[in-house]
């Protein structure tokens, strides 16, 4: 297992980019991932859809297991599921590096993460965008991460939503009242002309999926996204 780095010991101004390999061709996943890894991504991102939260399937733990042979990033693991607690002890073994709860899922989410935590593992909190970012505040004190969905989830390439800087920007100020190192993510319709608002907000992760792996040079992409970052 490959494991997720504190906020604290990356670089302040130093925005991670994450692709989420729900873009990638599948027919190639290990060679595009490979790409991402020399183009200059900091973490990937995997994105796992039931058909019950999310009207959509995506991937199971075989295939988290099988990127580990093509890459050493960090699998940034986002369960966009019902009920979590079926998916966890088998990402887990698969070697996922965090898992990403919903708030808005089934179960004793408290439970879970401290679960997750017990094995080892970095683990977050996601919110859909039309979720109180207050709700968070319960978690804060375990958590190691804050999703926040910048489109409606369960389908790739929509548009990032006019309300999302806003939502990014509450969630940074309960950050900062807690005083700990909690990532900030944001993911949905992440490219280089929204990348910037984003961490003009408050985000410091940032998942990007067709932006990258929709595009013919993997690499330049992501210079692309990052240099936006750079010129907030």
């Amino acid at each position: 297992m490959i494991k997720l780095p504190a906020r604290a010991d990356w670089p302040q101004d130093n925005t991670v980019i994450a692709p989420s390999i729900l873009s990638a061709n599948q027919l190639i996943l290990g060679e595009q991932v490979k790409q991402a890894q020399l183009g200059g991504a900091d973490w990937l991102h995997i994105d796992i859809m039931d058909g019950h939260f999310v009207p959509n399937l995506s991937f199971g733990p075989a295939t988290v297991k099988a990127i580990d042979g093509f890459t050493t990033l960090a699998q940034d693991v986002h369960l966009m599921v019902e009920k979590p607690a079926d998916f966890i002890e088998p990402f887990i073994k698969a070697g996922a590096s965090s898992l990403t709860l919903h708030i808005e899922s089934k179960g004793d989410i408290r439970k879970l993460l401290e679960g997750i935590k017990d094995k080892g593992l970095s683990c977050g909190i996601s919110i859909k965008p039309d979720t109180k970012p207050c709700d968070i505040a319960p978690y804060v004190d375990l958590i190691d991460l804050i999703l926040v969905m910048s489109v409606y989830p369960g389908f790739g390439g929509q548009a990032f939503l006019a309300s999302s800087p806003k939502q990014i920007s509450d969630i940074r100020e309960i950050i900062k009242t807690s005083g700990r190192g909690i990532w900030l993510e944001v993911d949905g319709g992440i490219n280089k002309d929204t990348a910037a608002k984003a961490v003009e907000a408050g985000a410091d992760a940032l998942v990007a999926g067709n932006a990258v792996f929709g595009q013919s040079d993997i690499k330049q992409a992501i210079a692309q996204i990052r240099q936006a970052t750079e010129l907030r």
